[in-house]
């Protein structure tokens, strides 16, 4: 591999004249700048962008810590935030904290070792703390959860209301036990969809089970509610995974979804139009999420003054037979 002394000889001027050249500035004299770009095009040298920046403190990258990367609403994200930050210069490093406070602090830790531009981050839950991050000025956006202490920007989907619509489209459809199977305590999603479903029901008629937001903690509670002694003919569901598994707990009780039990679920995973029938969802604006984050981590990045701020998008429900009787 060619180093930056292998210019320098093959041009003949210093290593300091292929630094200045290479990054772009103007005192370089032309004749001069133009043996080094020909030297550098031969042989084939790039700079170590990385030491670079280093050296200046910074570096073109963004860390990207999302809390389920197996979770298709997350990796929209991750697609937003790429998007934008690729047509700006950055690349991004993705870290799955797997809604673990441990690794999400490990992670957290990597970003500042590595002196990242700034960071954009779904917190895992009460605990999430970036105050080393911002003590050290890298700029921090949160998504889809908001942090506790509601500093920085943040991106947010109003899931509440979107629950309580996706409720009463139910009882709307003739169900009339409607229950709830909700994300863990703690983590604000599972809390606002929660209260969204209650705020449909009514809290006198509250039926809910709350689980991990994975296809096996879906299966479980939907095996608890179905164990009722008045089971419900209807359930909202805290996300795809979840679904999954409350869509196994049914066909092991042969029942089948929209004829037997409305479904409705939040997040529209590509999965959703294939089985029969088709599952009603909640779609949240993922991908526009993580096009927002970064643009703006990148107005903080290139203004650590401006007036923190919070945007709060809206989810779409769509309608499918397994919220139908038919």
């Amino acid at each position: 591999m060619a180093t930056i002394n292998d210019v320098a000889a093959k041009a003949g001027v210093s290593t300091a004249t292929v630094s200045r050249t290479l990054n772009g500035k103007s005192t370089v004299d032309p004749a001069l700048a133009a043996r080094v770009q020909a030297a550098a095009a031969e042989l084939g040298y790039h700079p170590n962008g990385l030491a670079r920046n280093l050296r200046r403190q910074e570096t073109a990258v963004l860390a990207l810590i999302i809390s389920d990367v197996e979770n298709p609403f997350f990796t929209a994200i991750a697609r937003g935030v790429e998007d934008i930050a690729q047509t700006a210069g950055y690349s991004v490093v993705l870290c799955n904290a797997d809604d673990n406070e441990e690794k999400e602090r490990r992670y957290i830790d990597v970003a500042l070792q590595e002196r990242v531009a700034g960071v954009v981050l779904s917190p895992t839950g009460r605990a999430t703390n970036v105050d080393r991050l911002t003590q050290r000025g890298t700029p921090v956006v949160a998504v889809d959860r908001p942090l506790q202490a509601n500093t920085g920007d943040q991106v947010l989907v109003d899931t509440r209301l979107a629950a309580r619509d996706a409720t009463r489209h139910l009882l709307g459809g003739g169900y009339r036990r409607v229950a709830c199977v909700s994300g863990p305590p703690g983590v604000r999603t599972a809390e606002d969809r929660l209260a969204g479903y209650t705020d449909a029901v009514g809290a006198e008629n509250a039926l809910t089970r709350r689980a991990e937001f994975r296809a096996e903690g879906g299966r479980l509670a939907a095996l608890s509610l179905l164990d009722e002694p008045e089971p419900p003919d209807a359930l909202l569901v805290g996300n795809s995974a979840m679904a999954i598994g409350v869509l196994e707990a049914l066909a092991s009780r042969g029942l089948r979804s929209g004829q037997d039990v409305g479904i409705v679920s939040f997040d529209d995973a590509p999965w959703t139009t294939l089985i029969q029938p088709p599952l009603t969802v909640v779609a949240q604006p993922a991908n526009e999420v993580g096009k927002v984050a970064a643009e703006l981590l990148l107005a903080r990045i290139g203004d650590s003054t401006r007036k923190a701020t919070t945007t709060t998008l809206q989810a779409k429900l769509i309608v499918r037979r397994s919220s139908r009787r038919e």
